[in-house]
């Protein structure tokens, strides 16, 4: 009973869980990508900066600013030139003026350039062309050949901008452009600087597949430790169901003795007696109240096996005709006495349900339809195929109807409206649950419809027989 409780707290956990490894993978993930990312493109900066030095030329505001944050994370000491003996001694008098002040930029290609990319590897996998305003590669300073083109809508942007950054793939390699617009002795040049991403794309993908594999472990880790966490915190409510279960078992089959003794007792002292005397009258009544009793057990008594699962059913294609016009018949008769009228308005088809329970079903709510059908009113019948798969069986009155407030709650056990407490031939409150769970354990649906003064329908979907017939 319990089994489905357990799935949905297992579930839970495993959501929960799955929820914080994403958080966490995704975090790390996403912090990886922006520090590759600034990494690379303070490193462009930094390479157009010593571009400008090498030819001579002073360095933009904004790229000595990135020289600076350059030289910072990655403290890069300042070479130096050899300097004589003489030399040495005025540096040493000087160098107390100058600790506190930030250190110049280079202003020799030896000392910057190389020195550099000495202690900082990370540039030499950045190239840089100098461009002419069309993007034609004017030169290649670079160590190496390149295959790579330069990218005409990036020389374009910087033209407009000044700047630009952009990612863009040649050769199914991802690069990462910096490029710049500069001007040497007068004439406008584009300066366009480039790193491939091949590495860094590398290093996310171990990261994403790593952060996958320990994300399933977690998950399946989690999962069976909150399948087993839910069922060990779910024993003691399972022990009691099982005992309240066993109980009402139990109490059905005892009660069912003493009540057909009872009966039967009251039946043979009403026989010798005329029917107007006051004790046939009492017996009578004990009669009545011994089936009430004993078709209230009997409720009881198959509610436990539907919550236990014990309830057997023989399911197989029953014609919705031959049981829909059975039960208006035999209906029909008690029916007519008061005065209400029961028709079939439409019958098709077969499905798959156990006939003595489905017939059970419709019995209940022809029941409760003629206790709530005034004199003059109608109820109908109704079986149609919706697909291939489905049909839907509907039984409709013209009763006074259920209030909107009642609606959800009609399916309960004992669960009774004010109107029907207020009826002496009421019934127990465990016709609609015993409907239901019937219905639910053949494999089909029920639902109530009502408005209030005008009447009930209630839809029930059941599997066609040719589903597995």
């Amino acid at each position: 009973m319990l089994r489905n409780l357990r799935w949905q707290l297992s579930l839970l956990y495993v959501l929960a869980a799955a929820a914080l490894i994403l958080l966490i993978g995704s975090g790390a993930y996403g912090l990886l990508s922006y520090y590759f990312l600034s990494s690379t493109d303070l490193a462009l900066q930094y390479k157009v900066a010593l571009e400008f030095i090498k030819l001579g030329q002073k360095v933009p505001g904004d790229l000595q600013a990135a020289d600076a944050e350059w030289q910072v994370s990655r403290k890069i000491p300042t070479p130096t030139p050899p300097t004589s003996s003489h030399e040495q001694e005025d540096h040493e008098d000087s160098s107390h003026d100058q600790e506190n002040t930030q250190a110049p930029l280079p202003t020799n290609q030896t000392a910057l350039g190389e020195s550099d990319e000495y202690y900082d590897s990370e540039l030499a996998s950045v190239f840089l062309l100098p461009l002419t305003t069309e993007g034609q590669i004017i030169s290649n300073p670079n160590a190496y050949s390149l295959s790579f083109q330069p990218d005409a809508q990036a020389v374009a942007a910087a033209q407009a901008a000044g700047r630009d950054f952009r990612t863009v793939r040649q050769d199914d390699n991802r690069l990462r452009l910096f490029t710049y617009a500069a001007s040497l002795n007068g004439v406008p040049i584009v300066l366009q600087a480039g790193r491939s991403l091949k590495d860094q794309d590398r290093l996310l993908n171990q990261l994403l597949v790593g952060l996958a594999i320990l994300g399933g472990l977690s998950i399946l880790l989690v999962g069976g430790g909150s399948w087993r966490l839910a069922g060990r915190s779910l024993i003691p409510a399972q022990q009691a169901w099982d005992r309240q279960q066993a109980f009402v078992a139990n109490a059905s089959h005892e009660l069912r003795a003493p009540l057909t003794l009872l009966r039967a007792s009251a039946e043979v002292a009403r026989r010798g007696l005329p029917a107007q005397d006051a004790q046939a009258e009492l017996l009578g009544d004990i009669l009545k109240e011994t089936d009430h009793m004993s078709r209230l057990v009997d409720d009881l008594l198959l509610l436990s096996r539907l919550d236990a699962g014990r309830l057997k059913l023989e399911r197989q294609p029953t014609p919705a005709d031959g049981l829909l016009h059975d039960l208006a018949r035999e209906v029909g008769r008690l029916a007519e006495a008061r005065g209400v009228a029961v028709k079939v308005i439409y019958a098709q088809g077969s499905v798959l349900a156990d006939p003595v329970r489905l017939r059970q079903v419709m019995l209940i709510l022809l029941d409760n339809a003629l206790r709530h059908t005034p004199s003059g009113g109608m109820i109908q019948l109704e079986a149609r195929a919706l697909d291939g798969r489905r049909a839907q069986w509907r039984v409709a009155d013209t009763g006074s109807g259920i209030p909107a407030h009642h609606l959800p709650h009609v399916f309960e056990r004992f669960y009774r409206g004010e109107t029907d407490r207020s009826q002496s031939n009421s019934g127990s409150g465990l016709g609609l649950a015993i409907a239901k769970g019937l219905v639910e354990a053949m494999h089909g649906q029920i639902s109530v419809a009502s408005n209030p003064g005008q009447g009930t329908q209630v839809t029930m979907i059941f599997p066609v027989a040719s589903e597995t017939h």
